[in-house]
């Protein structure tokens, strides 16, 4: 019989899980007290939570959120970053961590939208750009076809008013013979 702190522990992962957008594992070994103290200040600042688990707990909690394959991912000493927010913020502020700090913090794999990624696709999250920066890519290439074809159709509208007007002028200089 499971004891019922793990049994807590599990419902909320579980939910954590549920509730989150992107959930990024990452091995911490190597990394102090103060450093992990660090890397969750600049965490919590994008609404990102970062958690040290207990395997066999996160395995349970996978399996009963709905993600049986995360578990595959879940080996060794593992922290997992919690996105509730945008999607790339979990995977950039640990990138930028370790860029800045030159220390190894490892990324394991992640969990994004109910999909799970090795570790290779969710570090290429990182460098995906903010979500308004998307929209407005996505808004410029829909908006360029539509300007060209604006532009398309008032081309032959344009060259008949201007063949209207010279045919209107040459009748005005017929008239005024």
């Amino acid at each position: 019989m499971p004891r019922p702190d793990k049994l807590q522990q599990v419902e909320l992962l579980t939910e954590k899980l549920r509730a989150a957008k992107v959930a990024v594992l990452t091995d911490y070994r190597g990394l102090t007290v103060g450093q992990m103290q660090e890397l969750r200040r600049r965490l919590r600042a994008q609404n990102v939570e970062y958690r040290v688990v207990k395997n066999t707990l996160a395995r349970r909690a996978a399996v009963q959120a709905g993600h049986p394959e995360f578990q595959d991912l879940l080996r060794g000493p593992i922290a997992i970053a919690f996105g509730y927010e945008e999607v790339a913020a979990p995977a950039r502020v640990l990138a930028d961590f370790v860029r800045q700090t030159r220390l190894k913090l490892e990324v394991v794999g992640g969990l994004v939208e109910g999909r799970t990624l090795d570790a290779e696709r969710t570090r290429q999250i990182a460098d995906l750009p903010p979500r308004e920066v998307l929209l407005a890519q996505l808004l410029g290439t829909v908006q360029g076809p539509v300007a060209q074809l604006v532009g398309a159709l008032q081309a032959p509208v344009q060259q008949l008013v201007g063949l209207l007007q010279a045919y209107r002028e040459k009748l005005e200089g017929q008239e005024g013979a």
